[in-house]
């Protein structure tokens, strides 16, 4: 009895020794089966509470996992995120962004998810060109949690006091300007402003080119003469007042019941097809979604993973976390939840399964990504470490530019100084 008490006492004190090695910051799997997951994203509160809804719904079909959530508002996030990953307790499941995934992957805090795809994530009608987007260095730190493409999405009937009657097909850079003097004619923006890294970006790669090289280590384009052709064009549209001041376009601060389209002071905006929701709703009239503007949309044109979710290196429940993003992914009772909120769902079972589910602005949604998905050429490799810089850096650059203090010339030698000093570090 004495020898069969103190092996007891030895067991229990290796277990209890084994559950406070762990390490990391997931409690990760015990020996009565249960599991708790730790999951990270970013967010406004209508994201946060269906994603605490699809999350209840997995705890439902699997009892055994027990879920802890944090979340916040982007900038929040990432100021969360970067001394977990110091201190090697990153949340299991991470919600990453474009921008960011490389920097986590190449500091090694991301695990390659290829393992798990066909088996724990099922991806069977996933396009290629669709997860591809994940891969980074020849490994899947990314599952898109949803793809989004480019367009103009504007007030057609706006469009016609304007004296126009629609968007011209196949538009051209040319058109698009031509269109603007109309508009501004009429004592009408024609769009509110762009992203510039975002719409530069489009505009090399109609060239064949890209913002950065395939190496990360510097600009993607040699020709600052490429520079001045974009945004002198932008420039030349604030000019004629097709597009506001940076001043003007500054006191929206960045909230849709603000914005040119809502007051009917503008006819349309450039952005992402997940963002059309939001500005339909609010707006509270029809709306409708144009191409880009060419020559060559189609090799500009890409499927942008909206975010994407990653599985943390530091895990100790690697397989649990990977069955969740397949839950994300597949799950049909958890998708009429998201509803394409996180972007069109990347399975083609899923997106017919929830269309009847869907708002009006939502079927108009995936209808245009539907109809720019086979015209849409690969994605450039996502962004490289210290992108966040580059891109804070053109943004001030083309602000000054917008603004009149620099000409287009003078803003391309700088952005060509300021990137390449950040991307050298990549070499």
């Amino acid at each position: 009895m004495v020898k069969k008490a103190i092996f007891l006492m030895m067991a229990a004190l290796l277990v209890f020794t084994a559950a406070c090695s762990s390490g990391g910051g997931t409690e990760g799997a015990s020996g009565d089966d249960s599991v708790t997951l730790r999951i990270a994203w970013w967010g406004s509160d209508a994201r946060h509470e269906y994603t605490q809804k699809v999350i209840d719904l997995y705890k439902t079909k699997n009892p055994n996992v027990k879920i802890d959530v944090e979340y916040a508002s982007f900038d929040d996030y990432w100021k969360k995120l970067a001394p977990q990953a110091a201190a090697n307790q990153l949340p299991d499941i991470v919600q990453m962004d474009i921008s960011y995934i490389s920097q986590y992957a190449q500091n090694g805090q991301l695990e390659d998810l290829a393992p798990y795809l066909g088996n724990q994530i099922k991806v069977d009608d996933v396009s290629e060109n669709v997860i591809s987007t994940g891969v980074i260095n020849g490994k899947q730190y990314g599952v898109p949690a949803g793809v989004n493409v480019l367009g103009f999405q504007y007030d057609p009937a706006l469009l016609k006091t304007a004296g126009v009657d629609a968007i011209p097909d196949n538009m051209t850079w040319e058109s698009y300007e031509a269109l603007g003097k109309q508009t501004a004619d009429k004592g009408l923006y024609l769009d509110g402003g762009i992203a510039p890294d975002i719409f530069f970006h489009y505009f090399l790669r109609t060239k064949g080119l890209s913002l950065y090289n395939a190496e990360g280590t510097g600009l993607g384009y040699d020709d600052n003469q490429l520079f001045v052709e974009f945004f002198g064009l932008m420039r030349r549209m604030i000019e004629q007042g097709a597009a506001p001041t940076p001043d003007v376009a500054n006191q929206t601060k960045g909230i849709i019941e603000e914005s040119d389209l809502v007051k009917e002071k503008g006819i349309g905006v450039w952005q992402w097809s997940n963002q059309f929701v939001a500005l339909q709703q609010v707006a509270n009239r029809p709306l409708e979604i144009a191409p880009m503007p060419g020559p060559d949309m189609e090799k500009g044109l890409y499927m942008q993973p909206s975010m994407y979710w990653g599985v943390t290196s530091n895990s100790k429940v690697k397989e649990e976390a990977a069955k969740f993003i397949d839950f994300w992914v597949n799950d049909v009772e958890a998708n009429k939840l998201i509803k394409g909120e996180r972007g069109v769902p990347i399975s083609g079972a899923i997106k017919e399964a929830i269309a009847p589910e869907l708002s009006d602005a939502t079927k108009q949604v995936f209808e245009f990504v539907a109809a720019m998905e086979p015209k849409a050429s690969p994605m450039s490799p996502p962004p490289p470490v210290g992108s966040p810089e580059v891109i804070s850096s053109l943004a001030d650059v083309v602000e000054e530019l917008n603004f009149g203090k620099i000409t287009p010339e003078q803003a391309a030698e700088t952005f060509r100084k300021n990137a390449e000093s950040v991307l050298a570090n990549n070499k």
